[in-house]
């Protein structure tokens, strides 16, 4: 019963990304506004480093088989590896690294927690710059300035909605008999 539970929640999380990552505004650098950030962020936070990176992964996996479940309804591995793709792989960094904060929930460990997930948030703007330097032929720094310094503040607000949000997602699984999806 308790690997049904974690394939029910890893596939229920992965299809909340699904949904908020087709949804965008798209901007002139060609890396659109997105929810994907927040979806990535609340795998991580709800299911743990394993299941969160999981999540992300099948995601990323989904996607690149064609089926349009990235930002603007793209798929296949021409949107994986072109400008908007070092994204999508840092995605599997940001659920790993907000998984890691998925038990601090009070004080010093809600802070720990979204730390973790800017660690995890820097790690995916660093492969997202670097992607799209070398597709865009651009500088990094050029690059960063571009595709990364302009969502920092919207991202870093996701992480800390997605950490709150966690909360109580988590505590209505634990009153639903679905806690500790994280131990084996």
């Amino acid at each position: 019963m308790e690997k049904t539970k974690k394939m029910v929640l890893t596939a229920m999380m992965c299809a909340v990304l699904c949904v908020l990552s087709v949804l965008q505004i798209p901007m002139p650098s060609g890396v659109p506004i997105t929810l994907q950030t927040f979806a990535v962020a609340l795998c991580g936070y709800v299911l743990g480093q394993t299941y969160g990176t999981i999540s992300a992964m099948l995601y990323l996996l989904i996607g690149f088989i064609g089926i349009p479940v990235y930002a603007g309804f793209k798929a296949g591995p021409s949107a994986l590896f072109g400008v908007t793709g070092g994204f999508i792989f840092g995605f599997i960094l940001l659920a790993f690294f907000c998984g890691l904060g998925k038990k601090k929930s009070r004080g010093f460990g809600f802070f720990l927690s979204i730390i973790l997930g800017i660690i995890g948030l820097a790690c995916c703007h660093t492969l997202g710059a670097i992607q799209f330097s070398y597709v865009a032929h651009q500088t990094i720094l050029q690059s960063f300035l571009l595709v990364s310094v302009p969502y920092i503040v919207k991202d870093v607000l996701s992480i800390i909605g997605a950490k709150v949000a966690s909360l109580a997602i988590n505590k209505a699984l634990e009153k639903a008999h679905f806690s500790n999806i994280e131990t084996a």
